[in-house]
This record gives C-alpha cells, sequence and structure tokens, in this order.
C-alpha cells in the first residue's frame, strides 16, 4: 500500500513540476528592443515595418529580413524564420516573437494586425 502512495505521490510532483515548468517558458512578455537587449530572453515587441529600408527573402537560410520601427522610435533589423507574412505590406503594425542576438532581432513568430479594410464601416454594434 505505501509503495502505490510513494509512487502516486512522485507523479504529482513531477506533474506539478513539468506544469510549471512549461508556465514559466512560456510567459513572454512586451517590451521594445531596449528592454530586449536588456532581460536577454524571449519578449514580444510591437512596432511597425520601416518600408523604406530593404526587406528580402534569403532562400539559402529560409529567413525573412527586414526593419521594425518599435514604440519608443527605435528601428533594428528583424530576421525571421520562414516565409513573410501574407498580410505583410497591408500591415499598420504588427508583433514580432522573440530575443535580440547581436545586432538584430531573431524572430520565430510575427502576428500581424488587420489592415482597416477589414473593420465595419457602419461603427460600433450596440
Amino acid at each position: 500500500m505505501k509503495v502505490k502512495v510513494a509512487v502516486g505521490s512522485l507523479i504529482i510532483i513531477a506533474g506539478i513540476i513539468f506544469g510549471a515548468i512549461n508556465f514559466f517558458g512560456s510567459n513572454i512578455e512586451y517590451g521594445d528592443f531596449q528592454k530586449a537587449r536588456y532581460i536577454q530572453k524571449r519578449i514580444q515587441v510591437k512596432g511597425e515595418w520601416v518600408k523604406d529600408r530593404e526587406s528580402y527573402f534569403d532562400s539559402q537560410r529560409m529567413q525573412f529580413i527586414f526593419f521594425l520601427k518599435d514604440d519608443s522610435g527605435e528601428i533594428l533589423k528583424v530576421v525571421l524564420e520562414g516565409a513573410k507574412p501574407n498580410n505583410f505590406e497591408n500591415a499598420p503594425s504588427m508583433v514580432v516573437t522573440g530575443k535580440i542576438t547581436g545586432d538584430y532581432f531573431y524572430a520565430t513568430e510575427i502576428l500581424t494586425k488587420c489592415p482597416s479594410k477589414y473593420d465595419g464601416k457602419t461603427g460600433p454594434m450596440k
């Protein structure tokens, strides 16, 4: 009987530890590029694409490279693993998730804001 209780307790403790590790690993905060340099971990940065700077897809490395201006006005090169999002050119703003590595922001995900053409023209619903 005591063996069953010990094994059950170990399984419960392992589950709690596993859950805590996953929770703290997925807890990503918002900030700007300056904060990303300071904390040196994954962060979400809101900003807008700098259209007058170069942006291109590197087919050798499978990376999309562009420049982003964060809410504090700092402009930094962003390297995204993978292809450019479909509505990238039309998005008024975006949120990139990643961390600063050297002189660029290494992004693993981009969330683009839908352009205003999707907003209702009749005003807010009552």
